[in-house]
């Protein structure tokens, strides 16, 4: 088995954390990894606020009702964002560079949850980009995709089961 397909057998979403720190030379490697993303045309409009300062992770963990609570005991909250100006396809080009984000932390032995922002609902009145927006004094150009909760993991979760892999979901040379 290729380390590259073990990564994706093994990698899970964790929610609880270690309060272990995470070292620098390993955000360092997050923060490479996260600026080779590609993106369309190289246009790059993805950006990252790295966030280890316990309390704003704890007001980020508000961001929405239940859904951003892993980041509340997380080391790491990553926020990605992007400037809406220079790309059409944004979302897409934010989302490639998340799943980065979480294949390399999963290969430094790191848990991670990606933690949906866009068009999700802080409450009834305030979106939970506009909150996050607030705290973290993101201009207005700039669309909120996630956050990725990062740390050492403080729960287990079992592999992919390959037996159980939706494979009717492939379709061979047409739909079927």
């Amino acid at each position: 088995m290729s380390h590259f397909f073990e990564l994706l057998v093994t990698r899970r979403s964790i929610r609880k954390y270690l309060s272990t720190p995470i070292e620098e030379e390993k955000i360092q490697m997050l923060t490479h990894a996260a600026l080779m993303s590609p993106a369309s045309k190289r246009s790059n409009p993805w950006e990252f606020i790295m966030v280890q300062n316990s309390d704003m992770l704890e007001k980020l963990s508000e961001s929405r009702i239940h859904a951003t609570h892993p980041l509340k005991g997380a080391p790491l909250g990553i926020v990605i964002i992007a400037d809406t100006n220079k790309s059409d396809i944004w979302i897409e080009d934010a989302s490639i560079s998340a799943t980065i984000i979480q294949m390399q932390a999963h290969d430094l032995g790191l848990g991670s949850c990606w933690l949906q922002i866009y068009n999700r609902q802080k409450d009834e009145t305030t979106s939970a980009e506009e909150y996050v927006r607030g705290l973290l004094n993101i201009p207005s150009h700039y669309a909120v995709l996630n956050i990725i909760s990062i740390g050492y993991p403080d729960e287990q979760k079992k592999p992919f089961e390959m037996d159980k892999l939706a494979i009717d979901k492939i379709h061979m040379e047409s739909f079927q």
